[in-house]
């Protein structure tokens, strides 16, 4: 059976990658067959990733919000945009998680220009500046292009004080983060000059996706109990992790939820953060 990827490679269906992240959503191995029972009637010639996806994607949420809005993460990552802002705040977050202290979207003075930096992070006597490169179509790669040009901002601004968690600090590494991934020559260029790359699947053990499931770092996007107006509201109050919510009757009551509708998010939100 060939199927169209979203890049529009044309691939054989893999069953097994499927069944992976089913279960990888919670799902027990019964409700998991259930539905490949299901997607194996439904699937035809050339059908598109994105059709099963939401075919998947329906069935689940049929049998459980929680495990619907895990299986949703990657969506949801993309969700933080389109431009990006959120995404910057949400790599804010994952970075305190693991104990760092951090500031966003800073403007310091390199040797010979200003520049706006996303996030900056702090952990001992380490501080580190992030560049966020959010793109909001999942086919899109981070290229060679975008760690040359970091590469000389960093290189721009590193050797010099700034007043960031001190009035005099040096700036001693640079990371890059992206939503989605990065092609083979962004990774060797960024890893013959020193620079730290954090994506979707990179680094294995610190990757995007990994980090989120052993944090339990889910945005607040990946709900399937509030709309997306809601969800742009609360991360207009700057609630971008669903656990934020937890508990937090009266910022669901300022975007306007009922009573009913507060109870059904909030059980969403505490089994999704109980799965490990």
């Amino acid at each position: 059976m060939k199927i169209v990827k979203r890049s529009g490679n044309i691939v054989e269906f893999n069953r097994e990658k499927l069944k992976s992240s089913l279960l990888k959503s919670g799902a027990s191995m019964l409700i998991v067959d259930d539905i490949l029972g299901v997607i194996d009637a439904e699937i035809y010639d050339g059908i598109t990733t994105k059709k099963i996806y939401k075919l998947a994607f329906s069935l689940l949420k049929k049998v459980s919000n929680s495990n619907a809005a895990r299986y949703n993460l990657r969506v949801a990552i993309q969700m933080l945009g389109p431009a990006g802002f959120f995404f910057e705040k949400f790599i804010s977050r994952l970075f305190a998680s693991k104990g760092y202290e951090t500031k966003t979207n800073l403007f310091l003075q390199g040797k010979c220009v200003s520049h706006e930096i996303d996030v900056v992070i702090k952990k001992n006597d380490d501080i580190e500046m992030i560049e966020c490169k959010f793109h909001p179509r999942r086919e899109t790669n981070s290229d060679v292009k975008i760690p040359m040009y970091i590469l000389s901002r960093f290189n721009d601004l590193k050797d010099r004080n700034h007043p960031v968690f001190s009035r005099s600090d040096k700036i001693s590494s640079c990371w890059i983060a992206t939503n989605n991934r990065f092609t083979s020559d962004a990774m060797d260029f960024a890893n013959c000059s020193g620079l730290k790359l954090l994506s979707w699947d990179y680094p294995p053990k610190f990757s995007l996706g990994r980090t989120i499931d052993e944090k339990q770092l889910y945005p607040i996007t990946c709900l399937t109990t509030l709309t997306l107006a809601e969800k742009d509201k609360l991360m207009v109050l700057d609630i971008i992790l669903a656990r934020e919510i937890i508990g937090n009757v009266e910022v669901l009551e300022t975007i306007g939820l009922s009573p009913i509708r507060i109870k059904n998010v909030n059980k969403e939100v505490s089994e999704l953060c109980k799965y490990l």
